[in-house]
């Protein structure tokens, strides 16, 4: 372990690529940021717990990956309590005033949607974060924001990744004057190598140290946040910041073979979602096939579709009378994975393939008949709305597990920033049921969103636990699979090649390496393959703590995709 500060994030060692397995260690961290593990381990070597970490991570983060995560967006959090053998949930995403007006238009030029989300959204960053350290934080709170704001004040080197997310959202985020102050202080964005960081951010996290997170909750940055929002038509007031505080929740726990899995309970969709895409897998046989096989990609495009679709059935159980069990159940799974079934063809439809693929699906007609186009990350993304999410995984010495994620999504003022905190708002859209975002506007409803916050156990035990921004709805039921069905360690079930659910049209869109005889096969199928690159950061970034099951030591790993950094205080 080595000082934090001292990290160059412009260094091709931190860029993605190959990383390496840290075994045997007694504590362990991983996100997408060297930084910001350093800075977790740095608090468990001083005795902080990993709930502690995991708090100094989130606010270090914000500020060092102003592009994935910031100050008023999202966290969500699953913990293994070692000490009472207990497993907690805390859904904290940004909220709705209950009673503005439905939708405000879109400034022109700002992208291409008709409306923007309702109001402005209240942030959920700053509350989940309060909520944490009320329950289960040892150290004091000012400690815990120490690195932030040194890397506010101070800034970090920008990295390749960092400049090519600003450039591809900058329409978005250099909107109004403030995004273009904060964004390109020099009148452009700062380039790979040059430092860049915020005063004015720095000296709002030097406030919420000295005065706790209720100072961009309820204090003079709230303030300063409500003055804006009512400059720009929301009518946002003091009471709004707090009507629909953070929600602790009974993860959802399931069987699955020999383990169960403890994920997000509702209204986070990822928990029923891995549910119903393991279940059918299962009911599939899918054990029996080859990975990464023509079958292995049939089965799981299809999957991940049925399970999208399902998921609209449920939201809020606050809001909707709905019993969770419902989609857990072997039956379901059964019926679905015979839907798929039905789906294989008696005959080789590659002609029918080659000049009907795509047709009404995104990829294109054209597509369908010329093959082989890579999707551009626009593609990808699906809006312009810039998206972004950061996942911590985060062990103790004292065998507490902590699976959180930070998100710059869903909260604040769409494309503004006060107090040199940026915001984005929320991606969650009203009343369309098949969307992974969704919400009802009424008090005291939290959105229905995908974050991924997993863990796998053994005989009640946590023995792995991940989580990825990106698609995550589509790939962490992918990496399980490797896991669970095809027994790869944990880091080969995260290289191996991602996709998304099969598109409208017979289209799937994956990572390029798969096998030219595989392609073919698909086709004589009924479905194309539409490839991205090789190393898709679109597909996510696996942050991934986990018990080596031969010898009994942790260990933890980061996906090759980003810039992630695993490491571990040795034994």
């Amino acid at each position: 372990m080595f000082n934090p500060k001292e990290i160059n994030l412009s260094d091709p060692k931190w860029a993605s690529g190959e990383k390496p397995i840290v075994e045997g260690v007694k504590a362990a961290a991983s996100s997408d940021n060297a930084v910001v593990t350093h800075t977790m381990l740095k608090v468990m070597s001083e005795g902080g717990n990993a709930v502690d970490a995991g708090i100094a991570g989130c606010m270090v983060q914000a500020a060092v990956e102003p592009f994935m995560t910031n100050h008023t967006g999202t966290v969500t959090f699953l913990f293994y309590h070692a000490k009472e053998d207990k497993y907690y949930q805390l859904d904290s995403t940004g909220t709705f005033p209950s009673d503005l007006p439905a939708h405000k238009p879109v400034p022109q030029g700002m992208g291409k949607y008709a409306v923007m989300p309702p109001s402005s959204v209240i942030p959920g960053f700053m509350p989940g974060l309060k909520e944490l350290y009320n329950k289960f934080a040892t150290k004091p709170w000012a400690e815990l924001c120490e690195d932030a704001i040194w890397w506010a004040e101070n800034g970090h080197h920008v990295s390749c990744f960092e400049f090519d997310v600003n450039a591809f959202g900058e329409d978005f985020i250099t909107f109004f004057p403030e995004g273009r102050e904060f964004y390109m202080p020099n009148g452009r964005f700062p380039q790979v190598g040059e430092k860049f960081g915020s005063k004015e951010m720095a000296e709002t996290l030097r406030n919420v140290a000295n005065e706790g997170p209720d100072y961009m909750i309820t204090g003079s940055w709230a303030d300063k946040f409500i003055k804006k929002a009512n400059e720009m038509g929301w009518q946002i007031t003091k009471e709004h910041m707090t009507e629909t505080p953070p929600r602790w929740i009974e993860p959802l726990r399931y069987k699955i073979r020999d383990y169960e899995i403890v994920s997000l309970a509702p209204p986070q969709q990822q928990g029923v979602f891995v549910a119903l895409v393991l279940g059918i897998l299962d009911k599939l046989g899918i054990e029996d096939v080859k990975p990464y096989s023509a079958d292995h990609i049939f089965y799981m495009g299809h999957a991940l579709k049925l399970a999208q679709q399902v998921c609209g059935y449920f939201n809020d159980p606050e809001v909707l009378t709905f019993d969770v069990n419902t989609f857990l159940e072997p039956e379901l799974h059964e019926y679905l994975a015979k839907l798929i079934k039905g789906m294989k063809p008696k005959v080789d439809l590659t002609g029918h393939t080659n000049f009907t693929t795509g047709f009404f699906g995104g990829a294109g007609f054209l597509d369908g008949l010329i093959g082989g186009k890579k999707p551009t990350p626009r593609q990808n993304s699906h809006q312009d709305q810039p998206s972004g999410s950061c996942e911590l995984s985060i062990v103790d010495s004292e065998g507490n597990w902590v699976q959180m994620m930070n998100t710059l999504q869903s909260g604040g003022i769409p494309g503004q920033v006060v107090g040199g905190i940026p915001m984005v708002g929320s991606h969650a859209v009203p009343n369309m049921q098949a969307s992974p975002m969704t919400y009802y506007q009424v008090k005291g409803a939290r959105q229905r969103t995908v974050m991924g916050n997993t863990m796998v156990l053994k005989d009640g035990k946590p023995i792995l636990q991940l989580g990825s921004p990106g698609n995550v709805h589509a790939t962490v039921p992918q990496v399980l699979c490797n896991y669970l069905f095809f027994g790869m360690d944990p880091y080969n079930a995260v290289r191996e090649p991602r996709m998304l659910a099969l598109q409208e049209g017979g289209t799937l869109i994956i990572e390029d390496r798969i096998s030219e005889e595989v392609q073919n096969k698909l086709m004589s199928l009924g479905l194309r393959m539409k490839v991205s690159n090789v190393w898709d950061y679109h597909m996510g970034s696996f942050q991934v703590c986990y018990i080596d099951q031969k010898t009994g030591q942790l260990c933890t790993i980061a996906d090759p995709r980003r810039n992630g950094v695993a490491d571990g205080i040795k034994l």
